[in-house]
């Protein structure tokens, strides 16, 4: 498994005229999981742990393009605690 991710945006993000054009995601701890638990719904939850694996400030991956978050959502789920993409288990 692969400890770090970097995911290029193709619609860079813009906050407090600091511009982020790719995010380093790391592996997710229960911290991270547990920061994620204030928010009510799944999406918020997931979008705040991604949020905290890249030590990025929410505001700013508020405003990631649905298509980067797919992006990120198929690079970064073993660091989810995901299985790779491809894989059964069996």
């Amino acid at each position: 498994m692969t400890d770090t991710v970097t995911v290029k945006l193709s619609k860079p993000v813009t906050h407090n005229e600091k511009t982020y054009a790719e995010l380093n995601f790391r592996e997710a701890t229960v911290g991270d999981l547990m920061a994620g638990g204030i928010f009510k719904d799944e999406t918020s939850q997931t979008m705040a742990v991604l949020a905290a694996i890249s030590d990025t400030p929410l505001p700013v991956f508020k405003k990631v393009s649905v298509k980067d978050l797919k992006a990120i959502m198929s690079a970064t789920a073993e660091l989810m605690g995901n299985d790779p993409a491809g894989t059964t288990g069996e």
